[in-house]
């Protein structure tokens, strides 16, 4: 289970630089004062976060520490929470209508649905994997 994860959180990674990039491509940084928006704190935090635990999963199938397997996962539910205000963020830029007045479309709305489903969906999948590893659950 505990490879299984590490696939997930590799997979649910690339997801996530794409997003970033698509991000940063269309002024994701330079749209930082604007109100309904993806802050940069909070997608460069959710990026350096996911980044920090899996590095720390990757020590911990090396060296089997049942500490790093929790920190990792407590580290997942930050990541997730994180997640989820910028999917909502997400959410309503999709909702509101294109206007001709809107002087700049924010960067988030440029997000491929597809991706942000799967990496959603994978990251779902890789905080239960880590957490029912952390609890010794599939373990050989």
């Amino acid at each position: 289970m505990e490879w299984a994860a590490l696939v997930t959180w590799i997979v649910t990674a690339g997801g996530g630089l794409v997003l970033l990039g698509v991000w940063l491509r269309h002024g994701g940084m330079a749209q930082a004062g604007s109100r309904g928006t993806i802050r940069p704190a909070a997608i460069l935090t959710h990026f350096a976060l996911a980044a920090t635990g899996l590095v720390l999963w990757i020590i911990y199938l090396a060296a089997d520490s049942d500490a790093l397997a929790w920190i990792a996962f407590v580290l997942l539910l930050v990541v997730a929470a994180i997640g989820f205000g910028m999917f909502a963020v997400w959410l309503g830029q999709r909702r509101l209508p294109v206007t001709a007045e809107a002087r700049v479309e924010p960067a988030e709305r440029r997000f491929p649905t597809p991706v942000v489903g799967l990496h959603g969906l994978l990251a779902a999948t890789t905080l239960i994997l880590v957490f029912l590893t952390a609890v010794g659950i599939g373990e050989s």
